[in-house]
């Protein structure tokens, strides 16, 4: 398997996942301009791509979908709630390309066996997203504003997480975000903060996670070198070696590598 994320971050949100001769995108809330080049920089055609899968409908997360899907003829894949949020927002689908799951029922595109599982978000029914080829598995886990028993099930034992920090909660709190804002941010419901991420995997780590990209960090509540400074510190002080986990953060406006397990 490879994972490589394009954009990840509250301008726009989209990685892609290949496994054999398969290529989806997990969200696309870039312009589909935005999002091809990406996809050059990492050496795959678009006109490869199978499918795109959708996380929930907020603008950042969904952007390019209706134009790429109309361009490439692609298969968008969400849950029933999500497409009901989205589908004004997106523009016209052809029939034959709208694809509905269930939360917690696998199901495959081409070589890829993806599990959708719920999060907690303020959207009509927001899910990350579990992807499993030949034994390997990643786990996306992106806008939840908690993370609870079943989410750390869902991560244990993943070869690889892409796992949201979003924020400093001290940089949110003294910022300029109207205080709405703050509470929504801060809520069960709205995004995972650093020091949340942190505690997350010191519980992760003995069901055998040893890789982790942080993602979807906030342009004006965060930085690369706070929200790695912070995990990383929340790692040592369980005394975990650095040299047994691989820690990295996603960059929020290009390409942050080619990930291979």
């Amino acid at each position: 398997m490879r994972f490589s994320p394009l954009y990840s971050g509250s301008s726009g949100n989209c990685s892609v996942v290949s496994a054999g001769k398969t290529n989806v995108l997990i969200d696309a809330g870039m312009t589909g301009k935005a999002i091809v080049s990406a996809l050059e920089a990492v050496s795959i055609d678009p006109k490869s791509i199978n499918a795109i899968v959708v996380t929930h409908e907020h603008s950042d997360h969904i952007k390019g979908i209706g134009i790429l899907s109309r361009k490439y003829d692609l298969p968008v894949y969400a849950n029933e709630g999500t497409w009901k949020a989205m589908s004004p927002l997106i523009g016209d689908i052809s029939m034959h390309n709208i694809r509905t799951f269930v939360n917690g029922q696998n199901f495959y595109i081409g070589d890829l066996d993806l599990t959708p599982f719920r999060i907690s978000h303020d959207a009509a029914d927001p899910v990350g997203y579990s992807l499993c080829c030949k034994g390997t598995r990643i786990v996306y886990m992106t806008d939840t504003g908690c993370v609870n028993e079943a989410l750390r099930e869902t991560a244990s034992g993943a070869d690889l997480l892409f796992l949201e920090a979003n924020h400093d909660v001290d940089m949110l709190r003294s910022g300029p975000y109207p205080y709405p804002l703050k509470r929504r941010i801060l809520s069960d419901k709205g995004h995972l903060s650093n020091a949340a991420a942190g505690e997350f995997l010191k519980k992760l780590y003995p069901t055998g996670v040893r890789r982790v990209i942080l993602a979807h960090l906030s342009r004006e509540n965060n930085t690369e070198q706070i929200a790695y400074s912070s995990v990383r510190g929340a790692l040592n002080e369980a005394q975990i070696p650095e040299n047994e986990f691989f820690l990295t953060v996603a960059h929020r406006d290009r390409v942050t590598g080619i990930f291979e397990l």
